[in-house]
C-alpha cells in the first residue's frame, strides 16, 4: 500500500532533522555549548588564544580541539561571522513537546513569533525570554528562523537554556495553548487595548504572546486564532518598535503578580 503524501514528508523531514548539524561560534556560545550536557557536540576548532580562555569548558565537555592557525580558520562559517576564534559543530537541541515546555511556573509565558526571519532577531527574544522568565519562545520550521551560528551568539548562551521550538503550524499550536488554559495575545499596533487591560482580572492564567515580522505583522489566520489583538502601551506618532525589544516590553507587560 502506498504511503499518503504527507507520511512520506514526514518522514523525509525527520531525516533531514536527523543529518542537520549547525556551527555555533563566538567564545560566549560556544562556551554555554560546551558546558550544556543536553548538546551533542562533534568537532571543536579553536585558536591556541580561544583554547586558554575555554580551557574549563573544553575540560569539562571532554571534547578534543582542533587547534588552528588564527590566519587559517579552518570551520565552515560566513566570511563576516566574528567568531573570536572559536568555532564549535553540534546537533540541533531536542526541547520535546509544546506540552513539555508550556508547563512551568503557576502562571508560565511564552512568545510566539508569526515568520519571524532575522536570526539577530530571535536570538535577542530568546535572551530577553531567559532573564524575563519565558517558558519557551516558539516559531515555525518554515519561514522562522532557524538555529544557527548568528543566532546563538546573539543569544549570548540563552539558545543553551532557553527552549526554541519551531511547530509545524503556528495557528495550531495556538488552539493548543488555548486548551491548556492559556490565555493567547497577538501583538498589533492598531489594537483597541493595551497588553495591561486585557490581563485584567487574568494575571493568574498562562499567558503566550505573538508577534509578527517587522512591517507585515500577524497573518489573518493568527489574528482569527488568538484570543484578542493587543497594543503595547506607548506615547502615539513615535514610529513602532523593533519585535525583539517589543517581546521583551510585552513580556515585561504580562508578568504575573509577586
Amino acid at each position: 500500500m502506498k504511503k499518503p503524501k504527507w507520511v512520506v514528508q514526514k518522514e523525509q523531514e525527520k531525516k533531514a532533522q536527523g543529518r542537520e548539524t549547525v556551527w555555533l561560534f563566538g567564545l560566549y556560545a560556544v562556551r554555554d555549548a560546551l558546558l550544556n550536557p543536553a548538546r551533542r557536540k562533534l568537532r571543536l576548532v579553536v585558536t591556541l588564544n580561544a583554547q586558554a580562555k575555554l580551557a574549563e569548558a573544553i575540560f569539562e565537555s571532554g571534547i578534543t580541539p582542533e587547534v588552528v592557525d588564527p590566519r587559517k580558520f579552518s570551520a565552515p562559517l560566513d566570511p563576516g561571522s566574528v567568531h573570536q576564534g572559536a568555532a564549535l559543530e553540534v546537533k540541533p537541541l531536542d526541547w520535546g513537546s509544546l506540552e513539555q515546555v508550556c508547563i512551568g511556573p503557576a502562571a508560565p509565558r511564552v512568545v510566539m513569533l508569526d515568520r519571524v526571519t532575522d536570526p539577530h532577531n530571535v536570538g535577542a527574544i530568546l535572551r530577553s525570554a531567559e532573564v524575563l522568565g519565558a517558558s519557551a519562545v516558539i516559531g515555525t520550521r518554515h519561514h522562522s528562523a532557524p538555529e544557527t551560528g548568528a543566532l546563538a551568539k546573539t543569544a549570548s548562551g540563552a539558545l543553551e537554556r532557553q527552549p526554541y521550538l519551531r511547530v509545524r503550524n503556528l495557528a495550531d499550536a495556538i488552539t493548543e495553548l488555548q486548551r491548556m488554559g492559556y490565555v493567547v495575545l497577538g501583538l498589533d499596533g492598531e489594537a483597541d487595548q493595551t497588553i495591561e487591560a486585557a490581563l485584567e482580572g487574568k494575571r493568574d492564567r498562562p499567558v503566550a504572546l505573538v508577534l509578527g515580522a517587522e512591517g507585515p505583522g500577524l497573518r489573518a489566520k493568527t489574528k482569527e486564532t488568538v484570543d484578542a489583538l493587543v497594543r503595547i502601551d506607548a506615547r502615539s506618532g513615535f514610529g513602532s518598535l523593533n519585535v525583539s525589544n517589543a517581546a521583551a516590553i510585552a513580556l515585561y507587560a504580562s508578568k504575573p503578580p509577586a
